[in-house]
């Protein structure tokens, strides 16, 4: 009854809209369309002895008639718009404030009972959906993930063999669909209930930055679009909800981050020679682009700690950086504890944590990125990043290896989603501490990032997941040690045997020795003939 009453409701205003549209069409033609009398009579008088003056007197009568005629059309096409906004304006009332939601059934008797009863459907659904509030979930698996998109691309998280960690080209049903809920933000922020100021800025596709999506099977669509504000540094983010039906308009809010710094945590047990890597990009991202950054090192042991605070000081001197905090724990490594200890060690008001480890490399577009998909007590980021394949076998056939920066490709052959890692996130100091941070009682790698976001899965907050194209971990050779227990030494290995290749490469690699007797097959049978 429900599904059916609403389909009746939509066809009534689409068949409407529809005959307006014909009877304009009809109207147009028949204004437009010249007649043959006309035309006959117009060359009998120009043929005549009076032609020319015949002529000019048909074609001032026939002007004013036209004359005529198109101000009565003008006046219809006046009423027609009038009675266009009306039915326009019963969809909008779709997007008026909540009202307590109810469990509906169509009054197929009554056309206002049945709008009322179809605006608090839509509205169930809404708050039905992960949009004002996080949902508790059981397990990360449970978890449904956001795709991310811009213009051009939409990344997506595919499992199994087939998935393509850029989809490219964007498949059009994909493509129009996100290309209307651009157009349907863009329209919200252009109207004239969001400005009221005649001089306000004029958004346009190119202000788009990028946009998170996923659906939920049994309520809807969710997106949440991020545009260039009327300042630097600041935004605009759209939350927009398409219910099985109209798009609707959730939020707009205007998020100035001129003043938002980002506390980077970084927990490092020796690879100086990596930490001088991770500060090359940190000193052109962090430093020379975007300026609002607190770089926390935690230190474990004695080993090479001389020559990282040697990279930390002279990197500060360079670039007159005094952002900076060192810790240094004379213990056994644990990520967990070290990250944990560098958020507790922070002493000024709330501040935004960003956990991230020495092998990854970041733009300053995804510390934006960090930015707008936190909020203290609502929000927390948990990006999918790209993870790179071993360069020596991506790139084994050229005579050199790239550049790290000519690296940087998104594609499935170069690397893949790394969506079974949650150790790089994005979150509110205050966050961190009620949530009762790590556990630290997990020693060396791996188990600890999975714990801490199990309890905001857990927790009221919305887990925003999302592949993010700006943050990449950079391929190293990865050693499980022995010392790991049983569980965390699997983990180790798995991640291992993922970060070397693709399937169809390490496939390759596997049946070398049968390609390499085929093509000395083919080139003796060459030779034979």
């Amino acid at each position: 009854m429900l599904r059916r009453g609403l389909l009746s409701w939509i066809s009534r205003v689409g068949i409407l809209l529809v005959c307006l549209c014909c009877v304009v069409s009809v109207l147009y033609m028949l204004a437009c369309t010249p007649r043959s009398e006309d035309e006959q009579l117009s060359l009998t008088r120009a043929n005549s002895p009076t032609g020319k003056e015949g002529y000019h007197a048909v074609l001032q009568e026939r002007e004013e008639e036209h004359r005529n005629y198109i101000t009565s059309l003008k006046k219809q096409i006046a009423q027609l718009k009038d009675e266009l906004q009306q039915r326009s304006e019963q969809l909008k009332t779709v997007q008026g404030p909540y009202s307590d939601t109810v469990g509906v059934a169509f009054d197929h008797g009554s056309p206002e009972k049945a709008q009322n009863d179809l605006i608090d459907f839509l509205h169930s659904q809404v708050n039905k959906a992960e949009v004002h509030n996080g949902v508790k979930v059981p397990t990360e698996y449970a978890a449904i993930p956001f795709d991310s998109f811009t213009l051009q691309k939409v990344y997506q998280l595919e499992t199994g063999l087939t998935r393509h960690p850029e989809e490219k080209p964007v498949r059009k049903d994909k493509r129009d669909e996100l290309a209307e809920t651009v157009d349907v933000a863009l329209d919200a922020l252009n109207s004239p209930e969001e400005g009221g100021i005649s001089h306000r800025k004029v958004y346009t596709s190119a202000d788009f930055i990028e946009g998170i999506y996923r659906t939920e099977k049994d309520k809807g669509t969710l997106y949440e679009l991020s545009f260039k504000g009327e300042k630097s540094q600041e935004f605009k983010r759209l939350v927009l909800f398409r219910p099985f039906g109209p798009i609707m308009k959730v939020k707009n809010e205007r998020l100035n981050m001129a003043n938002v710094i980002v506390n980077i945590i970084v927990p490092l047990a020796k690879r100086a020679d990596k930490f001088q890597q991770f500060m090359q990009n940190f000193r052109e991202v962090c430093i020379h682009q975007d300026g609002r950054i607190h770089l926390t090192v935690v230190y474990f042991g004695k080993e090479q700690a001389h020559e990282v605070r040697s990279i930390l000081e002279n990197t500060s001197k360079a670039a007159n950086f005094k952002n900076f905090t060192f810790i240094q724990l004379n213990e056994e490594f644990s990520r967990g504890k070290g990250l944990d200890v560098g958020a507790r060690a922070w002493k000024g008001s709330n501040v935004l944590l960003f956990f991230c480890d020495v092998d990854i490399y970041f733009t300053a577009e995804f510390l934006n990125s960090c930015r707008i998909n936190t909020q203290p007590g609502k929000r927390v980021f948990y990006p999918v990043l790209f993870s790179q394949y071993n360069p020596s076998i991506i790139y084994g056939h050229h005579d050199a290896i790239p550049s790290i920066d000519q690296q940087l490709v998104i594609k499935k052959d170069t690397g893949f989603w790394r969506d079974f890692g949650f150790g790089m996130t994005c979150q509110y100091r205050s966050d961190f501490i009620n949530i009762g941070g790590f556990d630290i009682d997990i020693k060396g790698w791996g188990g600890e990032d999975v714990h801490l976001y199990r309890k905001y899965l857990h927790s009221n907050l919305i887990v925003i997941r999302t592949p993010v194209k700006g943050l990449v971990h950079l391929w190293h050779e990865k050693r499980c040690m022995d010392e790991l227990a049983p569980e965390q030494y699997k983990m180790c290995m798995q991640s291992k045997a993922m970060n070397e290749a693709s399937h169809g490469q390490l496939g390759m690699l596997v049946f070398r020795h049968e390609i390499e007797a085929h093509l000395r097959k083919q080139r003796n049978a060459i030779k034979k003939s």
